[in-house]
């Protein structure tokens, strides 16, 4: 089972950090983005988009993060994606995270880190939104985790991975998410895990790569 992608990128650090607590053995490919490797014609063939991760296990090739850890939670036959009406409330979380808690963490990664490496200035209006929709869905999660221990009741599932993802990047993004109490501490009981905190230190090593490549300038802004 090969999993395509680069170590810095939330979306492969939740697929990674599924994949770790689920103890499944995965062969990870890197793909350097900054050198075009998802756009070369095999990678296209995996997944058209050229965004990662891309998951290949047989004939089984799967794009889109949200989608590859639900696939990993049935093969391993896991609660991470529980029975019942809780399948529906983990799935219910993670459709939202992609609609709407994502959304703004997009924006500011873009703004707060990728044009900073480029020697951009942030647009100030972007990030205004961005911080806008940031607090009205945290406000929501907020709210949902006031008598939950994690998103699905009291124990771990995917919900929790996935919305972990962007607060990844709070050390670049510095979104506001850590101003909500029950969110912070939600987000400490996914810190308190192995795997999360495995992925999590080559996420971090990862990204110090990319800013000595930047800061050389070997690769082009």
């Amino acid at each position: 089972m090969k999993v395509y992608g680069d170590r810095g990128s939330s979306n492969t650090r939740r697929v990674l950090t599924t994949a770790a607590y689920l103890g499944l053995e995965v062969e990870f490919v890197f793909l350097d983005l900054f050198s075009g490797e998802n756009r070369t014609p095999e990678y296209l063939a995996l997944n058209p988009n050229g965004t990662i991760p891309t998951l290949v296990d047989g004939d089984v090739v799967l794009f889109e993060a949200s989608a590859i850890m639900i696939y990993l939670a049935e093969r391993a036959g896991s609660s991470l994606l529980p029975a019942g009406n809780a399948k529906y409330e983990t799935l219910k979380w993670m459709f939202w995270a992609a609609e709407h808690f994502r959304r703004g963490p997009t924006v500011l990664i873009e703004q707060r880190f990728m044009d900073r490496l480029k020697g951009r200035a942030e647009n100030p209006t972007l990030v205004a939104e961005a911080l806008q929709a940031i607090h009205r869905y945290t406000a929501v999660l907020d709210g949902h985790l006031r008598t939950r221990r994690f998103v699905v009741g009291d124990a771990l599932s995917l919900a929790d991975i996935d919305l972990a993802a962007p607060l990844s990047h709070i050390p670049r993004t510095q979104a506001p998410f850590l101003e909500y109490p029950h969110v912070a501490a939600w987000y400490a009981r996914i810190n308190a895990l192995l795997a999360w905190q495995q992925s999590g230190v080559a996420q971090e090593r990862r990204i110090a790569e990319i800013e000595r490549l930047f800061s050389s300038q070997q690769v082009p802004a």
